[in-house]
């Protein structure tokens, strides 16, 4: 299971904090997979056949700091465990463009990271994170995350959620310690 964090909404979609739905989203449509709205499971849902396993997406439609309670519910509905998971969300300690993997650990205080860490009771499960920078940047976090890429930082955006595509494939195929091998070197 690929779990895309974001907060729902059109207003939401090209901001910041949407990256890793917005890469979730990619990997749907290259392989035709529609994302349907399930009430029950507060996320839109897609699955398919990938690497000769059964798969499943999910973008939760929470708002982010209530993002574990989708993934828990679709955990259990699935009946899958959280070594199966990998979660994709942003991440303002990486420079725009650059994605980490990592197999467990701390939410880093990324408040989607800690729902899920909270909902599911552990923090034994895969993660990418998708930089999104800070640079130099002062003021509020909160309204940093929730604004919109600037238009000369969207190339960069488009690399990189095409690169997270690659990069979840991987996962699927090859798991965690190949993807963090090929992906997690610093980007010149």
């Amino acid at each position: 299971m690929i779990v895309g964090l974001g907060n729902p909404g059109p207003q939401y979609r090209l901001t910041r904090h949407n990256a890793g739905a917005r890469a979730v989203e990619a990997l749907a449509r290259k392989h035709g997979w529609k994302l349907k709205k399930s009430i029950f499971l507060k996320s839109l849902v897609a699955s398919g056949e990938l690497f000769k396993s059964k798969i499943y997406l999910i973008v939760p439609q929470t708002y982010m700091n209530l993002s574990g309670r989708a993934v828990a519910a679709c955990l259990r509905k699935k009946r899958l465990h959280s070594q199966g998971l990998l979660v994709v969300c942003d991440d303002v300690g990486l420079p725009l463009g650059e994605m980490r993997f990592r197999a467990r650990g701390s939410a880093g205080g990324h408040n989607g990271l800690k729902s899920v860490i909270e909902h599911i009771k552990t923090d034994e499960f895969n993660r990418m994170r998708l930089g999104i920078g800070r640079g130099a940047q002062e003021g509020d976090l909160a309204d940093y995350v929730l604004a919109k890429f600037a238009v000369r930082e969207e190339p960069a955006v488009e690399e990189m959620i095409e690169a997270a595509v690659h990069a979840m494939e991987t996962w699927l195929e090859a798991g965690i310690d190949k993807s963090m091998n090929l992906f997690n070197a610093k980007k010149n």
